[in-house]
């Protein structure tokens, strides 16, 4: 694949971190969401049913050695809870959107079909205690992000272990940027509905946008856009590309041949 011609600006617009900032993303693959098991698979018993982002799914995960991917949401505060989606409804019986409940509430609510409440960042950084490396998802879709990435970094000062925090949101890598540089900070990208010419220009255009608001150590690539030019180039630069999600053999070729390890979900 071509690379770009806009390779020495493209550097710097978003220059490539060192090596060893980002070598251990690069020694184990990620467990999305940890190892889980389907809340609807028939047949799972309790004790096997482990939910997405919950303390029984990490446990798994290391102990397999696989570096985890999380996600975190803000309360109603601004703390950071390990958590998905917007809303409560598919993963506890709660109900209504996550950042209207304050963090007692959160603290109070259970996952689905477990004893286990909704677990905080810190008290998940605590449980994984630097045995493997950590991927925070941060997700928000708001140009205001303090609150949420003030909550994340208190929740890793002074933590020991390989982590980075990533996020679709470029004012998330600019906020670490700018007020935590020495936390590795990475930006989620996917080409999901560019089919158009003009569609494709729009999206690289975003693309670089974000590079340059965010100035990532790392990508997290959407495995179904590899390959993808922009993904070369920025591997030709010395920026790391992961993958997600990985799922089954075809995406297994596509991160073994266009990334560097692989954010992958397999239901046990």
């Amino acid at each position: 694949m071509r690379l770009s011609l806009f390779a020495p600006l493209e550097g710097l617009i978003a220059p490539a971190p060192l090596a060893q900032r980002v070598a251990f993303l690069k020694t184990q693959p990620f467990a999305h969401r940890g190892l889980h098991s389907a809340a609807s698979s028939k047949g799972a018993s309790k004790e096997d049913w482990r939910v997405e982002n919950s303390r029984a799914a990490f446990r798994a995960a290391i102990l397999l050695g696989h570096g985890i991917e999380l996600d975190v949401q803000a309360a109603s505060g601004g703390e950071a809870f390990v958590f998905h989606d917007a809303e409560l409804e598919r993963l506890t019986s709660a109900r209504g959107a996550f950042r209207t409940k304050s963090a007692i509430e959160l603290d109070a609510i259970k996952l689905a079909g477990t004893e286990e409440a909704i677990p905080r960042l810190e008290e998940i950084l605590k449980l994984v205690g630097g045995r493997v490396p950590v991927l925070i998802e941060v997700k928000t879709k708001e140009r205001h992000v303090a609150a949420l990435c003030l909550s994340v970094r208190r929740a890793l000062e002074g933590y020991r272990g390989a982590a980075a925090i990533m996020s679709f949101n470029p004012e998330v890598g600019h906020w670490f940027n700018t007020h935590a540089p020495r936390i590795v900070r990475g930006l989620v990208v996917t080409e999901e509905g560019e089919v158009t010419r003009k569609e494709r220009l729009k999206g690289w255009f975003k693309r670089w946008a974000s590079m340059a608001r965010a100035k990532p150590d790392f990508l997290a690539y959407d495995v179904r856009d590899l390959p993808s030019r922009f993904a070369v180039s920025a591997r030709s630069r010395g920026i790391t590309v992961l993958t997600w999600t990985v799922r089954d053999a075809a995406d297994e070729q596509a991160a073994f041949e266009h990334a560097d390890e692989a954010i992958y979900e397999k239901i046990a």
